[in-house]
């Protein structure tokens, strides 16, 4: 007998997605596990396991919703639960990974998806099972088999099925960066591609702070081969006169200061690091034809409206008669459905990776494409020892 089949398997789900946790639980043809999760009055998370986990295969749904901290404690509390309990395998099901985004160094920042990664091993979790991370290069931050499942099939066949004449489309990358992305579903659909190009991105900041101030310049060193360049671009160190450059001085305080030892060192201060040019937005522009055409603009995350709403206003004024915006995962955070009710988007198409209906009543625009049939598949073959390369037929790199 297959030893994967004589296991058996339970599906637990905190409070981020009941719904999509019932769906994939009715899949399976399973029930869902005894499990309840609840806050205490202090906003403790709290989880009871109603039943044995020793010996079984536990699968645990949670995604990063709305309130994305209490989520990941959640999913945290109840893996080691699982843990502790002797469960045999812990799989965490979690089709969206929160702090995504957050998976490069900003200036005294963190990798925050490392930091979340780490948290989830340590905590007990034995595989992961998630969808169409933000970075592929996210999965090497775990130490445990990341699954990383793709939604694009779901929303090509959505164009397929739910829009008009879509052979008038085109594919459109809201930034450069998305241009992969969009190429992959401009090949699949045989369809022509449109690039966004000036639209702000996320990047490090370009406000000057103390690491990028440029070196002191001498003024009263007459050797200085860059006494000009320190008096035009950088801060002027004063000297006495009796101070000789290469040399140390020693300078007291005055009477009235505590004593304190300070060196004014002023070795290698004729260094000379050539100014690095501001960065410096261009115009929004549109690379590639849209006149008359449809505009798909696909993305993996869809959270503030604002630079889908100026890219949707660039598109409109360049001769695209429709305008439509696809992603993965529909986080619609804050003024977000809102802005897109009042916006000249036609569509905005969202998978059910992460729960939306509040946002639904808010806008009449969203609409939803169910992604649980795979995730039900994935954990059917990870609890079988089945491959997972079915899944994965026909995916691209870039996809």
């Amino acid at each position: 007998m297959n030893s994967y089949c004589a296991r058996e398997m339970l599906l637990f789900t905190g409070n981020s997605h009941p719904d999509l946790a019932r769906s994939v639980a009715s899949r399976l043809g399973i029930r869902m596990g005894n499990c309840t999760v609840y806050q205490r009055s202090n906003r403790e998370s709290r989880v009871e396991v109603g039943e044995s986990v020793r010996g079984k295969d536990v699968f645990i749904l949670q995604t990063g919703s709305k309130d994305v901290n209490d989520a990941i404690m959640e999913l945290q509390i109840i893996a080691y639960a699982c843990k502790t309990s002797c469960a045999h395998r812990i799989i965490g099901v979690i089709p969206y990974l929160p702090y995504s985004k957050q998976c490069k160094m900003r200036k005294r920042g963190s990798v925050v998806s490392k930091l979340l990664a780490t948290l989830l091993c340590r905590s007990g979790l034995d595989h992961v099972i998630t969808m169409d991370l933000h970075q592929r290069e996210i999965q090497g931050f775990f130490d445990i088999p990341v699954d990383n499942l793709r939604a694009s099939p779901f929303l090509i066949q959505h164009i397929l099925e739910n829009i008009p004449d879509f052979r008038n489309a085109v594919i459109v990358a809201k930034t450069p960066a998305s241009a992969r992305k969009a190429q992959s579903f401009a090949e699949r659909l045989r369809l022509g591609i449109a690039v966004i190009h000036g639209e702000p991105q996320e990047a490090d900041s370009d406000r000057a702070d103390g690491r990028n101030s440029p070196p002191l310049a001498i003024k009263n060193d007459p050797d200085s081969q860059w006494k000009d360049i320190g008096q035009a671009w950088s801060p002027v160190l004063e000297l006495p006169d009796d101070v000789v450059v290469d040399e140390v001085e020693d300078v007291g305080p005055p009477d009235n200061v505590p004593s304190r030892n300070r060196n004014i060192s002023t070795t290698n201060v004729g260094m000379y690091i050539p100014p690095l040019t501001a960065k410096e937005k261009p115009p929004i522009d549109v690379v590639g034809n849209v006149r008359g055409k449809i505009a798909i603009i696909v993305d993996d995350i869809i959270d503030d409206m604002e630079t889908f709403v100026a890219a949707a206003d660039a598109l409109k004024e360049r001769g695209a008669c429709k305008v439509y915006v696809m992603a993965t995962h529909g986080l619609l955070s804050s003024h977000a459905p809102e802005i897109l009710e009042e916006s000249i988007i036609d569509g905005v198409v969202v998978t059910n990776t992460v729960p939306h209906e509040l946002q639904k009543l808010q806008c009449s625009k969203i609409s939803t494409v169910d992604i649980s049939s795979m995730l039900s598949e994935a954990i059917r073959r990870i609890h079988h020892g089945e491959s997972m390369s079915h899944l994965f037929r026909n995916i691209a790199f870039d996809d």
